[in-house]
């Protein structure tokens, strides 16, 4: 009995997919046959009509396997794409997410030299920003070790890793100095949504990332109470929301006091980042 082909191994592992509710399946499965083939994801169709090799179909098994109980593309081939650049991912950060994008045109919409990415994670925030701002510098502050070693990984990767510094700081704790830029993509789950979340999140993304384990909103409390001690004096704030927390965040960071507060919302229209100037 001959091999499939990959064609044929790839509509396999897309019913299996399907069956276990993963979304976009077929898509999910030509990524993962190219990672085990080492072929790029956009010349999985010129290999389509071969056979499979034995090696690499056991490769392809053990994915969709992974895959089939909710593991992230992205930790499976361990990168993401983000802003135009591969960043290497783990599980021990959370998945970088298009919409965080929204983030990074609001900060390079104005000048900066100096920016503070807070719960910096895989680093893809900071290293982005330093990567298209070329005399810029920046700190990564994140309370986890492992976050803080993917952060340094990634800044090296892209080559700011001279003008980064990533540092394991409680939030503002072991911050120094002033910044240009403060943005933050914090946990801003409430304890209450984590069950409803896609398994790929909860199962498999740290919980610290997500939620703060309370309101999801505490995070932004510290953020509009601390900030201002941080920021130069034409500084901006900027901060990812939850869809449906726009008035709430932005009523936070009024009653601490900050002027210039405004919602902007992503590529979807839905409001995403909060941007605050500094107080008045």
């Amino acid at each position: 009995m001959s091999a499939p082909t990959a064609a044929q191994a790839m509509a396999a592992a897309a019913a299996r997919l399907r069956a276990a509710g993963v979304p976009d399946p077929a898509r999910d499965a030509r990524i993962l046959l190219a990672h085990a083939a080492s072929v790029d994801a956009a010349r999985v169709t010129l290999i389509a009509p071969e056979e499979i090799a034995p090696e690499i179909a056991e490769r392809f098994e053990q994915l969709i396997a992974l895959r089939a109980v909710r593991v992230p593309v992205s930790q499976l081939i361990g990168s993401r794409g983000f802003y135009g650049r591969d960043f290497r991912i783990s599980r021990d950060v959370l998945d970088p997410r298009p919409e965080t994008e929204t983030l990074i045109e609001l900060a390079l919409s104005a000048p900066f030299e100096r920016a503070l990415d807070l719960g910096t994670g895989s680093g893809c925030i900071l290293v982005t920003l330093l990567a298209e701002r070329r005399t810029a510098t920046g700190v990564g502050a994140d309370l986890s070790e492992a976050a803080c070693l993917q952060a340094s990984a990634n800044a090296v990767l892209h080559e700011v890793a001279a003008r980064a510094e990533v540092i394991q700081s409680d939030w503002f704790d072991k911050v120094e100095g002033r910044f240009d830029l403060i943005l933050s993509n914090p946990p801003y789950l409430a304890a209450t949504e984590m069950a409803d979340v896609a398994p790929e999140l909860r199962d498999h993304e740290p919980a610290m990332a997500l939620t703060d384990g309370l309101d999801g909103l505490s995070v932004y409390r510290i953020i509009a109470d601390q900030a201002q001690g941080y920021l130069t004096a034409e500084g901006r704030v900027l901060v990812e929301i939850g869809w449906q927390q726009g008035d709430a965040v932005c009523a936070i960071f009024r009653d601490a006091g900050w002027a210039g507060v405004t919602l902007a919302h992503d590529l979807d229209g839905r409001p995403r980042v909060v941007c605050a100037d500094t107080p008045a």
